[in-house]
């Protein structure tokens, strides 16, 4: 792999170029952003029957509060990982903050449900724009060897705890303040970060154009096709805008990749997949997603409507998830010079689908210490011990031109991942509910209003037979990954002495 920096190629410039001069600042301002952006994901999931409530927000619109934000990002982190490359990544890197911060005031003061999405949606591009930029900061700032790799160990571990942060941070805001401040601290972080983007290094621009066309195709179908998975489980799989958004998400994700493969200046540069490591890696990367954000929203539904937690003590519940994947994380930085990646990440994967499987076997009576506790740090160690070896492959051995591309098509199979996977597994758990008790989410808010006791705990054993189905189908997106990495994936371990060139 080339080495992001480029020093001595020409003038001196006024401000830092290739290896920053302040790694560990360098460090702080690129974690403290990508922890932001990942923990938007899922910071408002605990908020959700608060803003509900606030807002008036229909059960159907209530899904887009989080899905608005889900699909933008992924589908548009292409064009923002392409756009660094073009135009610097630096530059690019404080646009995308900047349009969040400002996205996150319009959300926290939004005063009806329409507007709140709408600046979900802009939060979305921002986070698009940022997440890849930060991740080809780090080949930008930080040479190929052990430091890059400890700094990719900092940038994983924030990318996998950012989202158990912010159900935390979610439930903290919103138990003392209000939910709308899962939004306004953004402010306060964004604002801090484009400040420390001074430290950071740059990379020369490379030549070519942004393809927006294809970013319009590319994010169009993914949406067409997550209203089509949730549209087929509410109203059947045969009705005729189901079918007809399936069919639009084929055809314009049909275009999108024919569209990649023909224009001289791509978004995706296919030769990015043409590596079986990156390719089996993204693939990877899907399929945890799909897994790890259905996790969340399905753990956060069980604790709150069956175990009947409170927003902050749900939040607090996930600190040995937090842990897990942490610790994990960064024993994975240095064990990646040891092992090969699939010597890691299959059986990491493994360990998260046991962990999956256990949490399949929740009862609405199961205890937090007995059951939910060690079910959940199960599934954080595998993935932490996932997360390092996957996001090094996305990016080994990538020319430095095309290095923001292949870092936003890590972000996008997670995002997308994670859309999809909402929309398959919410349309799963339903189902099997709803074959237990019709309606058993509806049901269960009724018995709460109508005070009947009975009514609420057949509506909570229906729900959770429902999450446990959608649990045994994380596992199996986890065990898909692992026989991908297994089969898939032959690099060898990192060598810390390697000088950058290019594999």
């Amino acid at each position: 792999m080339s080495r992001g920096a480029r020093a001595g190629s020409g003038p001196e410039k006024a401000s830092p170029t290739g290896p920053t001069r302040h790694p560990v600042l360098a460090l702080l301002v690129i974690a403290a952003a990508e922890l932001m952006v990942v923990l938007d994901a899922t910071i408002v999931n605990i908020a959700l029957p608060s803003i509900q409530s606030g807002l008036k927000v229909s059960g159907g619109n209530l899904a887009w509060v989080v899905n608005a934000y889900a699909v933008t990002f992924g589908g548009l982190m292409l064009l923002g990982g392409r756009a660094g490359d073009l135009f610097g990544r630096r530059r690019v890197f404080r646009f995308g903050i900047a349009l969040f911060v400002l996205a996150s005031l319009l959300g926290g003061l939004a005063p009806n449900a329409g507007l709140l999405i709408a600046a979900r949606v802009l939060q979305g591009m921002g986070a698009a724009v940022a997440a890849p930029t930060a991740l080809a900061l780090i080949a930008t700032n930080f040479p190929e060897g052990m430091e890059r790799n400890r700094a990719m160990g900092t940038y994983a571990a924030m990318a996998g705890v950012g989202s158990t942060v912010g159900l935390i941070a979610g439930g903290v805001l919103t138990e003392y303040l209000d939910w709308r401040w899962v939004l306004l601290v953004n402010i306060p972080i964004g604002i801090g970060v484009l400040a420390g983007t001074t430290v950071l290094g740059e990379a020369d621009p490379a030549h070519g154009k942004l393809d927006v066309q294809g970013a319009a195709a590319g994010t169009a179908g993914l949406l067409s096709l997550v209203y089509a998975i949730t549209r087929g489980g509410q109203e059947g799989w045969t009705d005729s805008l189901t079918l007809t958004c399936f069919a639009t998400a084929a055809v314009l994700l049909t275009l999108f990749l024919l569209r990649q493969s023909r224009i001289e200046h791509p978004m995706l540069p296919l030769r990015v997949l043409q590596d079986r490591n990156r390719a089996g890696t993204y693939a990877a990367l899907l399929l945890v997603g799909l897994g790890m954000f259905a996790t969340f929203y399905f753990l956060t539904l069980y604790m709150q409507h069956v175990l009947e937690y409170s927003a902050l003590r749900t939040g607090l519940a996930y600190l040995p998830f937090s842990a897990g994947i942490g610790l994990m994380a960064g024993i994975g930085s240095k064990l990646v010079v040891e092992l090969p990646p699939r010597l890691l990440a299959a059986p990491g994967l493994v360990v998260a689908m046991a962990g999956m499987l256990w949490l399949s076997t929740l009862t609405p009576h199961s205890p937090y210490a007995g059951a939910l506790m060690p079910a959940m740090f199960v599934t954080a160690v595998g993935l932490g011990c996932a997360f390092v070896p996957l996001t090094l492959g996305a990016v080994r051995g990538v020319d430095t031109s095309d290095s923001g591309s292949a870092s936003g098509l890590l972000n996008t199979a997670q995002q997308t991942g994670g859309a999809l996977g909402l929309a398959i597994l919410a349309t799963l758990s339903t189902s099997v509910a709803d074959n237990r008790l019709p309606h058993a989410d509806e049901t269960y808010f009724a018995g709460l209003r109508m005070h009947d006791a009975a009514l609420v705990i057949r509506a909570q054993e229906a729900m959770t037979h429902g999450y446990s189905r959608a649990f045994i189908g994380a596992a199996l997106a986890f065990a898909t990954a692992a026989l991908i990495v297994a089969v898939v994936i032959d690099a060898g371990k990192q060598d810390p002495s390697d000088s950058g060139a290019a594999h």
